[in-house]
């Protein structure tokens, strides 16, 4: 950049394009657009220019050169004369010049009232200063002809201001529907499991403003084998407060398995994923009804504008009461969904589906005074595969219930991670019920791990007289304990008991985790049932049925042992 630039660059340009850089959210909205936009094309020089006066601006530059974008000061702006100014971020300090500025969304629309950094009043988010658009300069992209309409009626000098493009984020996760199971696998997820979405906007009227102890209570509440949490948060909530605080924050969620996911790229596949979405008035809540997704509103602000697509989500979405028994709520609103109940709000909030990215470049190409390129216009691309958040858990309370009718008795286990549990859960019979807490041998908390009735070996052991003197050395480690549980590599489970007795379970299914086969042993001991031949059915909550077969294996001689 600067008057001598051509005489250090290797691709000159015809055009300079500068992107103003100010807010996380706003940055990666375009960095997940323009790529496609100028594929191929060095005639369009572009330059990152970073902003740093939002209250949000923590993480843009480590986001601009992870990216690899070349970066100048915002103040620089001042000595160049680009071509177009591209921005997210309605709320950047123009330089004086005569280049058209092209504002995309970084959300659905203007939805929601913002504290306006230029005053102690309210702003509407997404809508560029009046002094802009005097100047003839701003131009507004637009997902839908209502959205102009908006505008028109606060700001009448927006008028022949607006290009309708569509929604390029919209276009790319319906496009992205046939690899849900991709996305559900690397994010863990097995078939059985159902994944719910808890999506919070920012400020003190977002779930988690109100909520912050809904993940938690949800983990708690949910069947561990049967559901997934995940948290797609804000990136201004991340900005603001940091990864330090919200892991601190949410960390008995975390230790209960949430699945955090990263602010940049990551929450489209997730959102993709989800079987339900519980969320509040942001734009990824709306964004998962507009996929089809069952949805349930947990907290919606006051700061929602009224007549757009989002409050009409919140006359259409049933509420979830955060305090109200959550297993029963989210299975009423997966139940109760069919897929045309959001359709309504889809056809006001996006316009030319499919379409937005080969309107964008025209849009782009024609404020930059340029042919468009030959090639043609780029289609919504398909999402990339999420790496896979790190969401162990180390501990469960396990329920189990024994119902001995039947050719074949059967254990029903129901287990909650051991870090939230008390949140909720059935309370157990003591007749036909029993309850323990299982915890790996990895397990930090060494409160829960000395407290621990079973102990479940972390990784596979490699063969029966590996795990038989893992058993020997856990128990005797671990005086508190009755039961300790490994998987072989073979398939199996070894189980050993404090008396020295040592069960062999073969199990189908989900039954081979060690966790499940430990579970219906504990339950026969106290049940009294025989450990060696039996033939258990083994029912967990919210998963198919699966058989497993225990047998003691014979104790060695008395000279060996």
């Amino acid at each position: 950049m600067g008057q001598d630039a051509h005489r250090w660059s290797t691709f000159p340009g015809d055009r300079l394009l500068v992107v103003a850089a100010r807010t996380v959210t706003s940055t990666v909205r375009i960095l997940e657009s323009l790529p496609a936009l100028l594929r191929g094309d060095g005639r369009v020089a572009v330059v990152f220019a970073y902003d740093h006066t939002s209250a949000f601006n923590a993480g843009v530059l480590e986001l601009l050169h992870s990216a690899g974008c070349r970066v100048t000061p915002w103040e620089q702006l001042e000595h160049i004369r680009p071509d177009l100014i591209l921005s997210a971020s309605e709320n950047v300090e123009i330089p004086e010049g005569d280049c058209p500025v092209l504002v995309l969304p970084h959300g659905i629309g203007f939805q929601k009232f913002v504290p306006d950094s230029r005053s102690e009043r309210d702003r509407l988010s997404g809508v560029v200063a009046d002094s802009l658009l005097e100047t003839g300069r701003a131009w507004l992209a637009v997902s839908h002809p209502a959205q102009e309409e908006q505008l028109l009626a606060t700001h009448p000098k927006a008028a022949g201001r607006t290009l309708l493009v569509g929604d390029p984020c919209f276009d790319e996760l319906t496009a992205s529907g046939a690899l849900r199971d991709t996305y559900r696998e690397a994010l863990g997820l097995n078939e059985h499991q159902r994944l719910v979405v808890v999506s919070s906007t920012w400020g003190p009227t977002s779930l988690l403003g109100r909520h912050p102890d809904l993940p938690s209570r949800l983990l708690g509440e949910l069947p561990f084998d049967a559901y997934q949490v995940a948290a797609i948060i804000h990136p201004n909530v991340w900005s603001a407060h940091g990864a330090w605080q919200i892991r601190t924050i949410q960390a008995p969620a975390l230790d209960a398995g949430l699945l955090l996911i990263p602010p940049v790229h990551a929450w489209r596949p997730a959102l993709v994923a989800a079987d339900v979405v519980i969320g509040d008035h942001g734009s990824v809540t709306l964004y998962g009804a507009a996929i089809g997704k069952p949805v349930a509103l947990a907290a919606f602000g006051d700061d929602a504008v009224r007549g757009t697509a989002v409050h009409d989500l919140a006359a259409a979405a049933p509420r979830l009461d955060p305090r109200g028994s959550l297993p029963r709520q989210v299975e009423n609103v997966v139940d109760g969904h069919t897929s045309d109940r959001y359709a309504a709000v889809v056809q006001r909030a996006f316009a030319e589906p499919g379409q937005a990215l080969a309107r964008l470049r025209s849009a782009l190409y024609g404020l930059l005074k340029l042919q468009e390129p030959f090639v043609p216009p780029p289609a919504p691309l398909l999402l990339p595969v999420p790496d896979p958040p790190a969401a162990s858990v180390t501990s469960w309370h396990v329920t189990t219930t024994v119902s001995p009718a039947g050719a074949h008795p059967a254990v029903a286990v129901r287990r909650l991670p051991g870090t939230v549990s008390a949140h909720g859960g059935p309370a157990a019979d003591p007749i036909v019920s029993f309850t323990h807490l299982a915890c790996l041998d990895d397990e930090r908390d060494t409160r829960l791990l000395e407290s621990a009735s079973v102990i479940l070996r972390a990784r596979p052991v490699p063969n029966s007289v590996a795990g038989l003197l893992w058993i020997r050395d856990t128990l005797a480690r671990l005086p508190g304990s009755l039961l300790a549980s490994t998987a072989t590599r073979s398939g199996g489970c070894l189980i050993g008991l404090r008396d020295g007795r040592v069960v062999e379970a073969s199990a189908t299914g989900r039954g081979r985790d060690p966790g499940l086969s430990a579970a219906v042993v504990y339950a026969c001991l106290r049940a009294r049932f025989p450990l060696d031949g039996s033939w258990i059915r083994l029912e967990i909550t919210g998963v198919d049925d699966e058989d497993v077969v225990l047998r003691l294996r014979p104790s060695p001689p008395a000279s060996s042992r």
